[in-house]
This record gives structure tokens, sequence and C-alpha cells, in this order.
């Protein structure tokens, strides 16, 4: 089993998003390191736009992840619902 990640900044921006990953991924490790934050997730790891909205009340749009996105690794597949990042085999 290979993981996939994403590396966010650590601001008040991207806890939400962060937030909702661990919430939707029950496999994911968190590593904090100054200023990042990186979670590892074996094969699949989503992110549900309306999770998000639900942490912080508002709308929220998946395109405003790239504003705190470090890096990543998995291939990318994104709507307007959610952003997933997998290993296809």
């Amino acid at each position: 089993m290979s993981n996939v990640f994403i590396a966010l900044q650590d601001t008040d921006e991207a806890r939400p998003i962060i937030e909702a990953i661990l919430a939707d991924n029950p496999q994911s490790q968190l590593t904090h390191s100054p200023a990042m934050v990186k979670i590892d997730v074996p094969n699949r790891l989503v992110i549900r736009r309306e999770r998000i909205e639900e942490i912080t009340g508002l709308p929220f749009d998946l395109q405003r992840i790239h504003v705190n996105l470090i890096s990543l690794s998995g291939h990318i597949e994104e709507d307007d619902d959610q952003f997933v990042l997998s290993w296809k085999r």
C-alpha cells in the first residue's frame, strides 16, 4: 500500500481544510513542521467541500485549497465537490 500526501501551510485559512481531511480520512497521519502540516493517507485522500462548509459554516470553493498548498503526491481528481489524491492502478 502506497501513501498519498498533501502538505499545507499552517494558517488560519488552512485549518478547516486540515480538520476536514482528518475527519473524512480516518487512516490519515498528521505531521506538524514549522509553518506546515503534512497529511499522509494510505492509497486515497478525499477533501470534501461539504465537510469544509460544515466546519466553517460558510460556502467554500475547493480551488482555494491551492492558495495554501505546498506540495502533494498522488494522481489528482477534482471537481466542485471534492478533491481526491490517489494512486490509480
